[in-house]
Order: C-alpha cells, then sequence, then structure tokens
C-alpha cells in the first residue's frame, strides 16, 4: 500500500521443478558470503536520451574506508555499451533528467558543506561543470522540465517564519498525525517554477495543504506530471505535510500562471501517481480497488479536464506500483509481483493487457519500479536475475527481448550459488500458495539440512525467484533457505492480499506452516534445526510464530511491530493502521482485535531463543517496540538478546552496520543450531 505501508522491506522470490537442485557456477567457484555485500554496486533510475541513443543512470559503490555509498551519474552508449562517468563524489545525487532536446542534464545533489540541502544542478552534455540551478533553504524534493525546456517545476517545503531572539525559545507545536520522534512543526511542501534565461523561482501553490514529501522507507514522491501545453502540472495534494495523513491524498492539475488548483475525480483520499499521457488528454493514476485501502492497486484513468474515473487492470489482478504512458498515448506500461518473479504489463485504453516477455528478468522493485520509457517507446529499466545482482537492461520495444547494458556485479554473478526455485502448494482457506527455496551450492537431496525461513517485509511485498544476497549467503552455510508468500503478499491476486485484513498474524502463519510442512514432504528437511526470522512485517511474523509454535530453534526478530496499539501511537503511518484492523483500537468495538493480534499478548509463551534487532531512531516501526519484547522475553526467562543501532531509518542505511546486522543475524542461528 501506497500511503501507509506500516512494515514494508523488499522481498525475494522462487519454482520447484525437482527436487535435486544442483550449484550454480563451477564446482571450483567462492561461495557467497556477507563479506560481497561491499562488493554490490547499485545501478538506479535509468532515463533515456530523448535521440534515444543513450542512457544516463545512478551508479552507487559501497566505500568501507569511509562508510558511506559514493554515488555518480553515468552515461552509457547504447549501441556500444561505452560508458562515461558525469559527476564525482556528489553528495546526496539523484534524480538524473534529460532536457526536452537533450542539451542538459538536471540532477538533484548538495553542495560540498555538511549542512547543504538538495538543490538543483545543470549539466551541459557536451562538456563543462555542471552549475547549480537553485539556492532553496529547504532544499528540492522533486522537479520536472517544461516540456519546452526553458523552465523546471519543482517541490520543496515552505520556510519556517522567522523569529526574533526571543521568540526561537518558543518552539512548542501542536501535534497531531505525527510520528514519537517529531521534533517540531512540519511545514508543507509547494509547487514553484524557476526559468532557465533569469533563474528566477515562483512560487506557485500555496495553503495548508502539501505535495506528498517522502519518509523512507518508502516511495518516492508522487511525480510533477507536466501536460503538453506547458502550462499544466499534475500533483498529487495531500490535505497535510505530515506522514501519517499521507492516505488524505488526490491528484490534481496546477495551473502554473494562475495557480488553480483542480482536483480531478472529486475523491479525497487513496489517489497516487498520476501521470499525463503525451497528448495531455487522460491522466492515469494508482488507486486501491474499490476504495479499499486493504485491497491492491489498480490504475485509474480519467480525462486530463476532470470526471469519473475508470479501471484498465482488473484483468490483471496484481498489485501495480509503476505506470508510464507509451509515446502514441494509447497503452501504457504497468507492473508489480507477479507469482514468482516482477512482470511488466503493456495495457491499452481499451483491450486487455498483454504481459512482456522478460525471461528470468525482474525489473527492480522497490515501492516502485525503476524503469523508463523514451519518446520512440523503447523501454529501460534496473533488474535482477536469479543469480545475478540488479543490472541495467534495456528493450528497443516492447516486443524485444531484454539486453543486459552493464555487468557491474560480475564477480559476485560468478560466485558459486545455491539453486532457487519456487514451490506452490494448496494452502489454508483454500489458497494456492507459494515461497521460494534456497538450496545450499551442493545440495544433496538424500541428506537433511537445518531450514531457515527469511520472511519478507511488507506486507504487501513478495518473495521471488531473483537474486538475494543474504540468503545465498545462509544458504552457503549448508542451510536451506525459504521465503514464504503469507496471506497479505501481492503476488497472487487481490483475495489473497486482502485476506489478511483483520486477521494480521494468525492465518499468515497457517500459510506458513503450511510451506514447512510442504518442505518436510520432500525429507530433506532436519526438523530438530529450524530458525525462523525477518524484518519488519518478516520481523512481526517471526515474534508471533514463536509465540504459538514450539518447533523454532532459534529466532531473529528485525524491526517487528510487537504491540498494534503503540504502532497507532507511535508510528509514522499511526492511524492509517486503523483501516489493517477495521476502527481505532481506542474504539470498544476495534479494541480487542488490536490486543489479540499483537504478538506481545503470547510473549509469555515463546521459549525460543530470540535476537532482537532495531535502530534507534525507527519512525515506521519505533524501537519501543523491540524494548518491549525484550524485556518480556526476559522476565519470563527466556534467552534473549537485543541489538540496536544507533541512527534513523527502519534498516541500518550505512555498509559497516549493514554487514554487521546480517552477520549477527547469521551468527545467532548458527549458534544455536550447533548445540
Amino acid at each position: 500500500m501506497r500511503a501507509g505501508t506500516t512494515f514494508k522491506v523488499l522481498g525475494w522470490m522462487l519454482l520447484l521443478t525437482s527436487s535435486l537442485a544442483p550449484a550454480v557456477n563451477g564446482a571450483d567457484a567462492p561461495r557467497v558470503t556477507l563479506d560481497d555485500l561491499a562488493r554490490i554496486t547499485t545501478v538506479s533510475d535509468p532515463q533515456i536520451s530523448p535521440d534515444g541513443t543513450s542512457i544516463v543512470c545512478i551508479v552507487s559503490k559501497p566505500d568501507r574506508v569511509k562508510n558511506r555509498f559514493e554515488s555518480n551519474l553515468l552515461l552509457i552508449d547504447i549501441a556500444t555499451g561505452s560508458q562515461r562517468t558525469l559527476t564525482f563524489e556528489r553528495k546526496g545525487l539523484a534524480s538524473p533528467r534529460w532536457s526536452p532536446d537533450g542539451a542538459q542534464l538536471a540532477f538533484l545533489a548538495r553542495g560540498a558543506g555538511d549542512g547543504d540541502l538538495e538543490q538543483i544542478w545543470l549539466m551541459p552534455m557536451k562538456g563543462g561543470d555542471a552549475r547549480r540551478l537553485t539556492d532553496v533553504g529547504t532544499g528540492i524534493q522533486q522537479f520536472a522540465w517544461r516540456p519546452d525546456g526553458q523552465a523546471i517545476a519543482f517541490a520543496t517545503s515552505d520556510e519556517p517564519p522567522k523569529k526574533s531572539d526571543e521568540e526561537k525559545h518558543l518552539d512548542a507545536f501542536e501535534v497531531t498525525s505525527h510520528d514519537f520522534l517529531a521534533s517540531g512543526e512540519i511545514f508543507p511542501a509547494h509547487l514553484w517554477l524557476i526559468t532557465l534565461n533569469d533563474g528566477k523561482a515562483k512560487r506557485i501553490t500555496s495553503g495548508s495543504w502539501s505535495l506528498p514529501i517522502a519518509v523512507p522507507p518508502g516511495p518516492p514522491p508522487s511525480p510533477l506530471s507536466w501536460s503538453p501545453d506547458n502550462r499544466s502540472v499534475l500533483i498529487t495534494k495531500q490535505k497535510t505535510p505530515i506522514a501519517g495523513d499521507a492516505d488524505l491524498s488526490a491528484i490534481a492539475m496546477v495551473d502554473t500562471v494562475t495557480g488553480t488548483v483542480r482536483e480531478l475525480t472529486g475523491k479525497s483520499a487513496f489517489e497516487w501517481y498520476g501521470v499525463v499521457s503525451p497528448d495531455g488528454k487522460t491522466v492515469a493514476y494508482e488507486y486501491p480497488h474499490e476504495g479499499d485501502y486493504n485491497n491492491q492497486y489498480e490504475i485509474n484513468v480519467v480525462p486530463a479536464t476532470g470526471g469519473p474515473p475508470r479501471v484498465l487492470t482488473r484483468g490483471i489482478d496484481r498489485n501495480i506500483v509503476r505506470t508510464l504512458w507509451m509515446p502514441d498515448s494509447r497503452s501504457m506500461i504497468v507492473g508489480g509481483h507477479d507469482g514468482a518473479m516482477v512482470s511488466l504489463w503493456q495495457l491499452p485504453l481499451a483491450g486487455p493487457a498483454r504481459k512482456l516477455q522478460l525471461g528470468d528478468i525482474s525489473p527492480w522493485w522497490s515501492y516502485w519500479i525503476d524503469m523508463t520509457i523514451s519518446a520512440k517507446g523503447a523501454i529501460a529499466f534496473t533488474g535482477t536475475e536469479p543469480y545475478r545482482p540488479r543490472e541495467l537492461y534495456y528493450m528497443a520495444s516492447v516486443d524485444a527481448k531484454p539486453r543486459r547494458l552493464t555487468s557491474f556485479n560480475y564477480e559476485v554473478a560468478s560466485r558459486k550459488q545455491g539453486r532457487l526455485e519456487e514451490i506452490v502448494w494448496k494452502g489454508p482457506d483454500g489458497f494456492t500458495e507459494n515461497g521460494i527455496i534456497t538450496y545450499p551450492p551442493d545440495f544433496d537431496p538424500k541428506k537433511k539440512y537445518p531450514l531457515v525461513l527469511i520472511i519478507h517485509g511488507g506486507p504487501q511485498s513478495a518473495s521471488i525467484r531473483s537474486f538475494h544476497l543474504p540468503s545465498q549467503a545462509f544458504a552457503a552455510r549448508d542451510w536451506i533457505v525459504f521465503g514464504p508468500n503469507y496471506r497479505g503478499s501481492d503476488n497472487l491476486g487481490n483475495a489473497y492480499q486482502r485476506a489478511i485484513f483483520n486477521d494480521a498474524g494468525a492465518g499468515p502463519a497457517r500459510d506458513v506452516m503450511s510451506g514447512i510442512a510442504e518442505l518436510q514432504k520432500r525429507g530433506f528437511i532436519d526438523e530438530s534445526r529450524i530458525a525462523v526470522s525477518g524484518w519488519s512485517y518478516g520481523g512481526y511474523m517471526t515474534s508471533w510464530l514463536i509465540g504459538h509454535y514450539d518447533i523454532w530453534k532459534a529466532a531473529v526478530s528485525g524491526a517487528a511491530v510487537n504491540n498494534f496499539v503503540h504502532a497507532y501511537a507511535l508510528s509514522d503511518n499511526n492511524r492509517t493502521n486503523a483501516y489493517s484492523f477495521g476502527g481505532s483500537p481506542y474504539d470498544p468495538k476495534f479494541a480487542k482485535a488490536w490486543v489479540e493480534q499483537s504478538p506481545i499478548t503470547y510473549a509469555h509463551k515463546v521459549k525460543t531463543p530470540t535476537l532482537i534487532l532495531s535502530t534507534t531512531g525507527d519512525t515506521r516501526v519505533p524501537p519501543t517496540q523491540s524494548f518491549e519484547l525484550y524485556h518480556a522475553l526476559k522476565d519470563n526467562g527466556v534467552e534473549v538478546k537485543f541489538i540496536a543501532y544507533p541512527g534513523g531509518g527502519h534498516f541500518p542505511g550505512d555498509p559497516a552496520r549493514s554487514r554487521d546486522l546480517f552477520q549477527r543475524w547469521m551468527d545467532w542461528i548458527a549458534e544455536h543450531f550447533a548445540r
């Protein structure tokens, strides 16, 4: 779900075609280890040039000495694959965007100062240094070129009012849907326009409402989308700038001359990610099935002048997380989790959708699909294959076979890896379910192996048949790794995704246990050594499972919601969590469900040795959730350890802490398997 995906982290997945799963790559190749995390290069945000000959993208590499990720812009020639680095050591690098004529490249970056915020920079593509276009005190959140290339629309938050020396000490603020770490008033973001000829910025919108402000972990803010007449910009209008109110959103058209804001559908919630068609006649946007926040997202279209919307994706029955128009304005490319992979479909305004043939490649999915479409209908996207980390791919047309343009991660891809397979079974409540197995590299079906569950977050995500380094590193320890797709996962249709409504733990747990039972039928699971683990909603599922089943040798509960009532009160999603239960935990009609579906209610039943992990500044799943579980287990005599990582974010964001976290995760399981 868009605004209130409470526990989401990236998923991964995998089809059981036989019991035998030989290793990938040669017998003498080294296995994947957690040290390979520091060797992974990430490529993102590809943008095809207007003439269709090259792609610019962001390339990020971990710097183990400085403990940070170094990002640069890279220009890749589509025909030859030749590469040219455009920037060096730019802080806060993001959002490369070609000017309509291809002569310049705009991007976001910070200056050299420690306190500098993201600004728009312009780089001439015929040579020369980039120059800073904006100097906005609150920084630039996103921008979009006007179609004529003479101006850029951008979003920035309003600046706090200036105060006298005495007034600076009066910093109290009203709390509404804020998270528990809020330390001041949050000011709305609004639309501005800067013209290139004079560099003057002009405010376009104002008011207490706001454009969406990205709050990690979460999707990028709904993009600014120009109409081809150079006058109007499509936005998402949110009632307030606070993350807890992100559900109160509607698509709207802004006249950049008059500042008039015109909402298009008459709805006041759940509308996101609107995109204007190239001919300016139609707007496509995301909206939940039947307006129910618990359902999967569909693509609706509405005339750019406004009117009743029309749903286009009912025939796909998948949770759609990205939409881009084709140049002829008659169809668009959409994507989302689909069984054991991520799929793309060509979706016409009239007629059935058609799935693109991507082979084993899954476009990269993290809140939305990382792709772009050229003026001639070519598609560039980043994606993974079952045994290859993320790279850049190109399709000359919707009918072309994807062509990989980069090999940044050849070294890791050449490691000896365990086979990935999808297992499908008939689960409880009549659902056909699936999950992904990662086998040890030298798997022998006649032997017994420990089983480690790594449960995906979300819950609206999925484990897919794609490269996932921690799973391969764990499998390299001669463990079977299993990623079950419990109800709530978004890869098996709306009925399956919605089945988690008011059944946060018990139903998904039955799905997980039925998947384990299916694996046990194959005869290679050491039933005395089974561990359960996960992050975010995967952490929640871990906490729930150890309170209801006694088969576990060890558990790792990462960033887990253990008390839903506290999450409602303290997290950045706060009140939007009520959609999952039908109403507020402080309403007597719904209060019982919130308590009954909280793992902390069953902590007194836990016997499994448990490692708890979290960051100290997580606003999505406040660390108070981990403190509560720790004390409950400690007081009840359960072996427990709680490791917290300083800083904000839903997951440690630097190379050193990320590596350390997975090492502790692995070591805890290994220690208890050895007993």
